[in-house]
C-alpha cells in the first residue's frame, strides 16, 4: 500500500484520509468544505471518523459482498 492509498474499514480510517488528503492539498477544512458544497461540521465529523451514518452502511454493506473501499489520490 503506498502512503497516498488508504483502505478504509470504518469511519475512522475514512477520516484519516480525508484529512490526509486535505491537509496535502493546502486547504483549510472551510476551504474544502465550500468547494465541495458541504457543512465545515460535516467535514470535520468526517475526518474525527464520528459515526455518520452514511459512512457506517457503506462499510456494512462493502463488508458484506466480500469488498472493501480504497481512496488513492487520482491522477487527473
Amino acid at each position: 500500500m503506498s502512503t497516498s492509498e488508504f483502505r478504509i474499514y470504518n469511519p475512522e480510517s475514512l477520516g484519516a484520509a480525508v484529512r490526509r488528503f486535505r491537509e496535502d492539498s493546502g486547504l483549510t477544512q472551510a476551504q474544502l468544505a465550500k468547494l465541495a458544497g458541504i457543512d465545515r461540521s460535516y467535514l470535520s465529523a468526517l475526518e474525527n471518523g464520528e459515526m455518520v451514518e452514511q459512512v457506517v452502511r457503506l462499510v456494512a454493506l462493502l463488508g458484506q459482498l466480500g469488498a472493501r473501499l480504497v481512496v488513492v489520490k487520482a491522477d487527473w
